[in-house]
């Protein structure tokens, strides 16, 4: 690998512009040698016209003249000069993208949910296992949350028993639909809110408490209430 981790990023919306700003801004100035070199859209440069999302302002953290724009995923695997492959397409093709850049030879970090599809998850998982083992490579699901500085501090805090054992933990997430992209309306494709969102609230319990020994839910794709069973952990541990 180069001095410097050079990284492609498959598909140019919203989540896109979000990793181009978080390589081109907080790693950057994190002192992190990192460089986005290709952007690959099936839109081509029209991909970085203006457009926003849930978080930020919508303004691009990067240009189409400072990189190379390629319209196909299989030009930017190949390219000599990526090392590590973001994918951030829609959730129906984030495996197959996914397993393409580690037969590639690239390091992935995939967006969340990544699939809706069990069976894909673990089709995905054995690859990522194989690359890992054959050639060192590292899969990723994007779950960004527990690195958020004030999550960060929470899984600290309860790591360390600064304040004392945990006996309760409550977890809420509010947020509008997102009205930016159709996508997420078809919940056959984007797995709902109960997936796309829901998904970080699960990590964020297991990364703090361990796996579960059960879980009960109720609610629909849109508004979830999971209560978790640790075994040695808090007595109560609720994700809504």
């Amino acid at each position: 690998m180069a001095d410097r981790v050079r990284v492609g990023i498959v598909g140019f919306g919203f989540m896109g512009r979000t990793h181009a700003g978080a390589y081109r801004f907080a790693a950057e100035q994190a002192g992190l040698p990192v460089e986005i070199t290709t952007i690959a859209d099936g839109r081509g440069e029209d991909a970085f016209a203006s457009g926003g999302g849930n978080i930020g302002d919508g303004e691009l953290p990067i240009e189409a003249g400072d990189v190379r724009v390629v319209t196909d995923a299989g030009e930017l695997f190949e390219s000599d000069d990526v090392d590590l492959v973001s994918i951030c397409t829609p959730t129906d093709t984030h495996v197959d993208l996914a397993i393409a850049a580690l037969e590639a030879g690239k390091h992935v970090l995939v967006e969340k949910p990544v699939s809706t599809s069990v069976a894909a998850i673990e089709r995905l998982i054995g690859a990522a296992s194989r690359a890992r083992k054959d050639r060192g490579l590292i899969c990723s699901p994007a779950m960004c949350m527990r690195f958020w500085p004030e999550w960060s501090w929470l899984k600290t805090a309860i790591d360390s028993g600064e304040f004392g054992g945990v006996h309760s933990a409550s977890f809420t997430r509010l947020g509008a639909a997102p009205a930016w992209s159709g996508f997420y309306a078809d919940e056959s494709r984007s797995g709902g809110a109960i997936l796309d969102l829901h998904v970080h609230d699960v990590d964020f319990v297991l990364h703090c408490f361990g796996a579960p020994a059960a879980g009960t839910s109720q609610g629909d794709s849109s508004h979830v209430s999971t209560l978790y069973e640790i075994a040695g952990g808090p007595g109560h541990v609720l994700a809504r």
